[in-house]
């Protein structure tokens, strides 16, 4: 049974950080583009970050690009989202998953995603 399951999330001020966790269990993530996505209030659900499968290439939302760092360790079968410089509107359920690629990310298109992980800026 495929699972991912997110962790780390919270609530900070703005300007603050927090590190999401991935742990993918059931599958292995070296076959899958892994990204993270995100779905506020009221908003569209937005990809934020995504690391391909095809050359390991980081690709990011304009709205976090600078701030938040993926990452992957391997030999745990986990995945990052590392956020700095928090702004509220950062404020949402953070979704981790897997695709076939990182545009199917970011068209909002996945193989399998995890339960979310509330995060709240504070201004």
């Amino acid at each position: 049974q495929v699972q991912l399951a997110e962790s780390g999330g919270g609530s900070v001020q703005y300007g603050g950080s927090l590190r999401l966790s991935c742990a993918a269990s059931g599958l292995s993530l070296d076959y899958y583009a892994i990204g993270w996505f995100r779905q506020a209030p009221g908003k569209e659900r937005e990809g934020v970050s995504c690391i391909s499968n095809s050359d390991g290439s980081p690709y990011y939302a304009d709205s976090v690009r600078g701030r938040f760092t993926i990452s992957r360790d391997n030999g745990q079968n986990t995945f990052y989202l590392q956020m700095s410089s928090l702004k509220p509107e950062d404020t949402a359920v953070y979704y981790c998953a897997t695709a076939a690629s990182c545009a199917d990310v970011f068209w909002n298109t996945y193989d399998y995603w995890g339960q979310g992980t509330q995060v709240t800026v504070s201004s």
